[in-house]
């Protein structure tokens, strides 16, 4: 049985980390599958939007890496044993991919938390777009807690996903919060019942993957590149994201269909 999971219908790709008894816990088979899967996400014209979840009823969404079997292998003390060993001792910057620290989907993912999200498994949330959780989940980074540092980008993520001072408490005191904490502090979207964590987020990735993908796409990359710049100079970006959606045939069609009142066809071009 795979310990990660990819599978794509209706333009939503789905991404499950699937090793529950282990706390969804990251060792080198799920990064090296997990960097493979946004790559997948990022290539494949069929996907529109992705959503990263995890298996188990009531269990951790991820607990972050699995030190057992991924430090030993990074310090040097382990030998590469199989190919996903061997992938990571070749190229160690594929742990931030995986993380989606140096990588971009280029396509919204959302984040669909049925359990713990903590150190390594908080860090990828935070490379997320959108986050559904269930109620009473706790969520932060404790690395600090062992003299070890949140190298995921908690330190730049963290203190602009939610307000400055309550990131830097979470960052240097290793305490989490709960669900409820993270959706007042606007970190997360949505809190619904476990049973419904996936089901809001296909909610939310049908309501996207039905708009103009280009426009998705230029949207989402203009609002990242922008955030932070001063307003004369955000706008000025934005012009470059902007002007050449108008030009694609999905730009044309769409205002078409509203005219002629029909469900819009956009092929992505």
């Amino acid at each position: 049985m795979s310990i990660l999971n990819y599978e794509v219908k209706d333009s939503i790709a789905i991404v499950t980390l699937n090793r529950p008894e282990m706390r969804n816990a990251l060792n080198p088979e799920m990064i090296v599958g997990l960097a493979d899967a946004w790559t997948a996400v990022k290539e494949d014209d069929n996907v529109r939007v992705a959503i990263l979840t995890s298996s188990g009823e009531g269990s951790t969404f991820c607990a972050g890496a699995d030190l057992g079997e991924l430090i030993p292998l990074l310090s040097g003390a382990k030998e590469p044993a199989d190919d996903w060993d061997q992938r990571i001792a070749d190229n160690r910057r594929i742990i931030y991919h995986a993380l989606l620290r140096n990588f971009d989907t280029e396509k919204p993912v959302i984040a669909a938390i049925n359990g713990h999200a903590i150190a390594g498994g908080m860090e990828i949330v935070q490379g997320t777009d959108m986050r559904v959780a269930a109620p009473g989940v706790k969520i932060g980074v404790q690395e600090v807690k062992w003299a070890i540092f949140p190298g995921g980008g908690s330190t730049v993520r963290m203190p602009r996903q939610m307000p400055y001072a309550k990131a830097m408490e979470l960052l240097l005191t290793g305490d989490t919060i709960t669900s409820e904490e993270a959706l007042d502090l606007g970190f997360l979207n949505y809190v619904v019942p476990e049973a419904d964590v996936l089901d809001k987020a296909l909610e939310i990735a049908g309501k996207i993957a039905a708009n103009g993908p280009i426009a998705v796409k230029a949207i989402r990359a203009s609002a990242r590149a922008c955030i932070g710049l001063p307003e004369k100079e955000a706008l000025k970006l934005e012009n470059k994201y902007s002007a050449p959606v108008l030009a694609t045939e999905d730009a044309r069609e769409g205002p078409r269909a509203f005219k002629e009142k029909r469900k819009p066809v956009y092929k992505g071009r």
